[in-house]
């Protein structure tokens, strides 16, 4: 299976309650597509999470974009937002950016012109479909271990 070298997706939005569920359902649709079924639910909880915080901190009808980045081997999810306090990782926390780091391979902050972007990545590898098929069946009832393609040849 071939993929492109870099699939993306941006979408800006308002952040609300209705807003936040919406986008998880784009996040996972976008995922599904990729053939990232595995990461759905974790990808999921760790970008409705910083959705959540920019609703949370920044205010109802805040606006914000939201960014995903898949590389063939990672993906990068990203909340920008036009507020210039950076996020703080609370100790003791079970939610925010405690469930970010949980979720995620890797997270950061970075200050912008306008704001802050906060972004989190998964290792992510392009799913692999080679030899998930079984063996053609041998005299004698034993599978081969070869590739099913040329044991026909």
């Amino acid at each position: 299976m071939t993929v492109p070298l870099d699939r993306h997706c941006l979408v800006e939005l308002q952040v609300s309650a209705e807003r936040v569920s919406q986008l998880r359902r784009i996040v996972a649709a976008h995922l599904r597509h990729w053939s990232l079924d595995l990461h759905v639910r974790p990808v999921c909880r760790a970008a409705e999470e910083l959705l959540t915080n920019v609703r949370r901190h920044v205010g109802d009808d805040a606006r914000c974009v939201v960014e995903l980045r898949w590389t063939g081997r990672h993906l990068t999810v990203s909340v920008a937002d036009d507020d210039s306090r950076m996020p703080r990782l609370l100790d003791g926390g079970g939610g925010g950016l405690s469930r970010v780091m949980a979720l995620s391979d890797s997270w950061g902050t970075c200050r912008t012109a306008g704001g802050k972007v906060v972004w989190f990545t998964r290792y992510a590898e392009t799913p692999c479909t080679v030899g998930l098929l079984p063996g053609t069946p041998r005299p004698g009832g034993r599978t081969s271990l070869g590739s099913p393609v040329s044991e026909l040849v």
